[in-house]
């Protein structure tokens, strides 16, 4: 996730390649991506604090704390620090700093990559609002990026961090289908993925409920009412809803 972001902004113009620097403990990626971006690493999460206005926090939550640690001494109170670790609260990074510090938390998601993540943001206490314009410029060259509370991040785990991997499950299925019927799999792949991204695209676009949109595409007595009525008995609604629960009790459960 952060080379998707490192790679969002370096696409969108929003930053110079030399004003980034990244740390990581594997000497290979470093070299990777300095290769591959042209920007600076270090083995060092102090050096990353010390030359950075902004700084994002890409680990994952198992090692959130000995990261905090390791910039403690470094990090002072004018710099913004971006956490986009699932599961760990701005307060437990507060503590662990044990210093007052400008902290946004981010729940982005793994079509980042490409330019079309959703990415939610939240402020920690006493942070600025300005700092919220800040976090939305860096997200915004990744994908669409919206504010909730801090309270729902775990139910935007759920969702939003999940649903990828629920959206290509759907997408295999319906390529499945498609080969069942005779159409060769690559051919009923793309079918499947070009046709659950204009469905998402209208829904976005036109800002009409889904309900409404499909019931453009369902004719009385036509085949997609019989598709349809098929989902619905395999209770697909209720099995996204469950899912999306499910996973957001497992990060509630996660959550420090």
């Amino acid at each position: 996730m952060g080379e998707a972001i490192i790679a969002g902004l370096l696409r969108a113009g929003k930053i110079r390649k030399q004003d980034i620097i990244v740390s990581d403990v594997n000497g290979n990626t470093r070299e990777r991506l300095e290769k591959h971006y042209g920007i600076r690493s270090t083995s060092n999460n102090a050096d990353v604090v010390l030359e950075s206005d902004v700084i994002i926090l890409c680990v994952q939550p198992r090692d959130m704390a000995h990261a905090l640690e390791s910039i403690r001494n470094s990090i002072s109170s004018e710099k913004l620090l971006i956490s986009i670790a699932a599961g760990v609260t701005t307060d437990f990074i507060q503590r662990v700093l044990g210093k007052k510090q400008d902290l946004v938390r981010a729940m982005p998601n793994n079509p980042c990559t490409i330019g079309e993540g959703m990415i939610v943001i939240t402020l920690a206490k006493d942070t600025s609002e300005r700092r919220m314009e800040e976090a939305f410029e860096v997200f915004s060259s990744v994908g669409r990026t919206l504010t909730l509370e801090e309270h729902l991040f775990d139910a935007v785990t759920g969702l939003s961090g999940s649903g990828p991997a629920y959206a290509y499950l759907f997408i295999e299925a319906l390529a499945d289908g498609g080969v069942k019927m005779g159409i060769p799999k690559s051919t009923a792949v793309t079918l499947a993925a070009q046709t659950v991204l204009g469905a998402a695209k209208m829904v976005l676009e036109t800002e009409e409920h889904p309900a409404k949109l499909r019931d453009l595409v369902t004719t009385p007595g036509g085949t997609t009412v019989q598709g349809l009525c098929e989902l619905e008995e395999g209770k697909l609604r209720a099995s996204c809803s469950r899912a999306v629960e499910r996973a957001t009790q497992r990060a509630k459960e996660l959550t420090v």
